[in-house]
């Protein structure tokens, strides 16, 4: 199962399957993290920066490329609720 570091969140390394969003692993642990829109990609409130590993996500979904071409979103960032963990 891939682990999931995230820097500022306490604990261990999170387990998270295959198929599961950042975000609900994130949540999963019991950890707060925003989410504005219901976690329906139509905000940047859940926004995260990858520093490694991005080969283990989904590819940026539409919504996600459209917030790059507007500005809103870097190229190492994906938003929580829409980068899903792959094998």
């Amino acid at each position: 199962m891939p682990l999931l570091t995230i820097q500022g969140l306490p604990g261990p390394p999170l387990d998270v399957p295959a198929g599961t969003t950042v975000l609900t692993a994130i949540h999963g642990r019991g950890h707060a993290w925003m989410h504005a829109c219901g976690a329906k990609g139509r905000c940047t409130s859940c926004r995260v920066r990858l520093l490694a590993g991005a080969e283990y996500l989904s590819s940026p979904t539409a919504a996600e490329l459209g917030y790059r071409a507007a500005g809103r979103l870097g190229p190492s960032e994906r938003l929580a609720c829409q980068a899903v963990v792959q094998d």
